[in-house]
């Protein structure tokens, strides 16, 4: 099992990761399975309240996750983002943008794996 306290070292990796370098990994891989663009941006824009066009300019700026989720108005119901990505149970994740970044990260693998929307969005 993998230590559910994350070091330093790799919680300053993942906030130092620009989303502009994560993007095409994560349309590539809704793509594969069937899914689409406007399908991930929507995933987005449910967690982060930003719009098409803020995530654009975010992505041509080349923000880093740690200036992408400063700005960001974390939908109310993320908290109800749970499982494991990565090795880690995310509502054990200790770092706040840590915990963050791995909410967005089981979004789009619940969108490649053809999760309903409905449900990828806790509606």
């Amino acid at each position: 099992m993998i230590d559910l306290k994350a070091t330093d070292n790799h919680n300053q990796r993942i906030a130092s990761l620009t989303f502009a370098s994560v993007y095409p990994a994560y349309v590539i891989k809704v793509q594969k399975k069937g899914r689409t663009e406007d399908e991930l941006i929507e995933v987005i824009t449910w967690l982060t309240g930003y719009t098409r066009q803020e995530l654009n300019e975010l992505i041509e700026k080349r923000v880093t996750f740690e200036e992408f989720f400063a700005e960001a108005k974390l939908n109310q119901n993320a908290h109800l983002i749970t499982g494991t990505i990565c090795g880690y149970r995310i509502e054990d994740i200790e770092n706040p943008l840590t915990q963050k970044v791995r909410y967005l990260d089981k979004l789009v693998d619940e969108l490649a794996k053809g999760k309903k929307m409905d449900k990828i969005l806790r509606s």
